[in-house]
């Protein structure tokens, strides 16, 4: 039986740090779904279409691993990718409340679906989709912290902003 496993979030945009979580979980589990949340609370800079086509380019060579948008409950998601892992990213310890409280509710809405935390490599800890999108708003590089075709999505969505 071959072990299904989701990773969600926003990924606006997707980082460094998020690809080095999907290329560990993939050696992990058989199959990974990055479930790109379509959330209406938070103001995202790309549309879920181009995070996901963002995504995709990202992850393109890393086998098992599939991408797309979801809206509503995670478990729900989950159970219709016939999924048993949510892989969560902590990347450090001020995380780590949220993701045990979102953690503890899924297991609880969902008592067969089990949540790991992997952390990314000690140079992507710092790494944060906001802080990813104050420094290209600023004008600063970014080249280190995102994949090339991030990079480039962001310097034109930025340059076309009045």
């Amino acid at each position: 039986m071959q072990t299904v496993a989701v990773y969600p979030g926003s990924f606006d945009p997707i980082t460094n740090g998020h690809l080095d979580v999907i290329r560990r979980a993939a050696k992990m589990f058989d199959r990974v779904w990055v479930g790109v949340a379509q959330n209406a609370e938070k103001a995202a800079l790309f549309s879920v279409p181009d995070r996901v086509k963002m995504t995709q380019t990202a992850v393109k060579g890393i086998r098992h691993v599939m991408v797309e948008d979801f809206e509503g409950l995670l478990v729900h998601y989950v159970r219709r990718k016939r999924a048993t892992v949510i892989v969560r990213g902590l990347r450090a310890v001020s995380d780590f409340e949220f993701e045990f409280q979102l953690a503890l509710m899924n297991r609880r809405l969902e008592s067969r679906v089990e949540t790991i935390f992997l952390m990314p490599k000690d140079e992507y800890t710092f790494i944060s989709s906001r802080l990813v999108k104050e420094v290209a708003t600023l004008g600063g590089d970014v080249s280190a912290f995102v994949p090339r075709n991030v990079e480039l999505a962001l310097t034109t969505k930025l340059r076309r902003k009045p």
